[in-house]
């Protein structure tokens, strides 16, 4: 009976601590980072289908710029070409190679939607109308799931950091996961040049 009870008393008091110190929390916050990096990657394979399609009606356009639609081309080979492993999330470096990879892409696709404005048969073209909506639409439902793999991982990360449940981050091999940064970050921090000269 004493036996019994102590092994009661020990899983309790084992539960107690579990609970205090954060491993339930970082269960949770694992699972939920799994999920929104799955939304994040649906929404960047949904973007990826949508190239061909617009590769396609762009090549109709005769006089259309090749350099511009192969960057195209070629970005989405290079995004679609990296294995994306559940350990990419853990590995800053493979996480680093997949977010420029789709930078990439999109920098490509923002070119060359800002190209084909040259094009009026191309603007009037019904389909390519249709798929700028729904680039358009794609690149905002990235937008949110990147938004939200941020904030998960955020929270993941400051549980990691912070005491004591970084203790059991040690103890159960909880690591900091990589979250997106900003592409061009000293690009953007610069001001602007500004050059009234220019006619």
């Amino acid at each position: 009976m004493t036996s019994r009870f102590l092994r009661f008393a020990a899983a309790a008091l084992l539960g107690l601590l579990l609970t205090g110190c954060g491993y339930n929390s970082f269960q949770s916050l694992d699972e939920q980072t799994g999920a929104a990096w799955s939304e994040v990657l649906n929404q960047y394979q949904r973007r990826a289908d949508l190239v061909p399609n617009i590769v396609a009606t762009v090549k109709g356009e005769a006089a259309f710029e090749q350099e511009t639609l192969t960057k195209v081309i070629e970005a989405r080979a290079k995004a679609t070409s990296i294995q994306v492993t559940p350990e990419t999330l853990n590995d800053p470096a493979a996480f680093k190679k997949f977010q420029a990879a789709q930078g990439e892409l999109g920098s490509a696709l923002s070119r060359l939607m800002a190209v084909s404005e040259r094009y009026p048969d191309l603007k009037a073209n019904q389909g390519f109308r249709d798929l700028r909506v729904q680039l358009e639409g794609t690149e905002n439902r990235i937008t949110v799931a990147r938004n939200r793999y941020i904030q998960t991982v955020q929270q993941y990360n400051v549980l990691a950091r912070s005491f004591p449940s970084n203790l059991t981050a040690m103890i159960f091999g909880y690591k900091v996961k990589p979250n997106f940064a900003v592409a061009n970050e000293a690009q953007i921090s610069a001001p602007p040049t500004v050059d009234f000269n220019k006619k």
